[in-house]
């Protein structure tokens, strides 16, 4: 029976490895591929969607999106309906493998203060995307100005590490169902941030706390709260200190109804935005939930309009200290 067991799960992972690992030396081309690269003693991985409008004679923007614990970046593309957006506005949308233990799953990223296995090991995922970087600019050509990161829960709060200790190349990042998840940012250059998150998330609480797992109560991660994340931000880029406040249409008729509160006057031009779903959940909106554990998530608006909108107004500006430069 274990030698049956072994057989089928070798050959499941046979088949999981990516058809188009020819594609790694050389340029990049309309599709989705998957790139390695070996940062430090491991050999790390990402996927990457170039959009059919590529052709590599003009920069394009770059959009780092971050699955959640557990997941992987097949699964994210699924959740988040990234694909589609980049196809329509002509970006890279680039899906980090994080990592685990087990061949290949229950994956998670090192986002300051959890999460999984990459914190317990002191996995240095800002290195690896520091090295990602890199890598996607000897294979296409990216416009460094903006790079931008996004995720679902764990995946959000690696966005906003990124924003503290990447700061010289992440131009702004727009997390979801992930609070900031250290004491405050550390980043040297003003980072503007969108962040997204549901009244009702019951994993990542939007009051901070202990949330739900998957096996039940997660009594490991104590998250820190969408009011401790927005301020941290808003202290961080020098924003003024009470938001202007409005409410989004409410256009679908799901229970749901979404406000929108920005913290203007950052330094070089950066806001801290929170877009609060009231009843929403551990969800991204504008998408159909993968599992209905997950909660609600309203259709009220398109994260992924939103967010994109977001990141034009805010390439990387302002002059980084000598200090930030090279390794974090």
């Amino acid at each position: 029976m274990l030698a049956w067991f072994t057989a089928i799960l070798m050959l499941v992972l046979a088949f999981a490895v990516p058809a188009d690992e020819s594609l790694q030396v050389g340029r990049l081309v309309p599709g989705i591929h998957t790139r390695s690269l070996r940062v430090g003693d491991r050999e790390r991985r990402y996927r990457v969607c170039v959009p059919q409008s590529y052709d590599g004679q003009k920069a394009a923007p770059v959009v780092l999106v971050f699955h959640g614990g557990g997941g992987d970046p097949d699964g994210m593309m699924k959740l988040c309906g990234m694909n589609a957006k980049a196809e329509q506005a002509g970006f890279l949308a680039v899906y980090p493998y994080g990592t685990g233990r087990f061949s290949g799953r229950l994956l998670s990223f090192n986002g300051g203060e959890c999460c999984g296995y990459a914190h317990d090991n002191s996995i240095d995922d800002v290195g690896f995307v520091r090295a990602l970087l890199d890598d996607l600019a000897a294979a296409a050509n990216v416009d460094a100005d903006r790079v931008f990161a996004t995720g679902l829960s764990n995946g959000g709060i690696m966005s906003h590490y990124l924003a503290s200790e990447l700061s010289d190349r992440i131009a702004a990042i727009a997390p979801v169902g992930g609070p900031l998840m250290l004491e405050k940012p550390g980043n040297r250059r003003a980072v503007s941030v969108l962040q997204f998150h549901g009244t009702k998330d019951e994993f990542a609480p939007f009051e901070g706390g202990f949330g739900k797992g998957f096996l039940g109560r997660n009594e490991i991660t104590k998250f820190r709260s969408v009011d401790y994340t927005v301020q941290s931000w808003v202290q961080a880029n020098g924003c003024r200190a009470e938001p202007q406040v409005q409410s989004l249409p409410d256009t679908a008729d799901d229970g749901m109804r979404v406000t929108q509160k920005t913290w203007t006057g950052g330094r070089d031009g950066s806001e801290v935005v929170l877009v609060e779903i009231q009843g929403g959940g551990h969800t991204w909106p504008g998408q159909r939930p993968v599992l209905a554990r997950l909660g609600a998530a309203t259709m009220d608006i398109s994260a992924n309009d939103l967010m994109w909108e977001f990141f034009q107004r805010h390439p990387r500006t302002g002059v980084i200290p000598d200090r930030q430069k090279g390794n974090p």
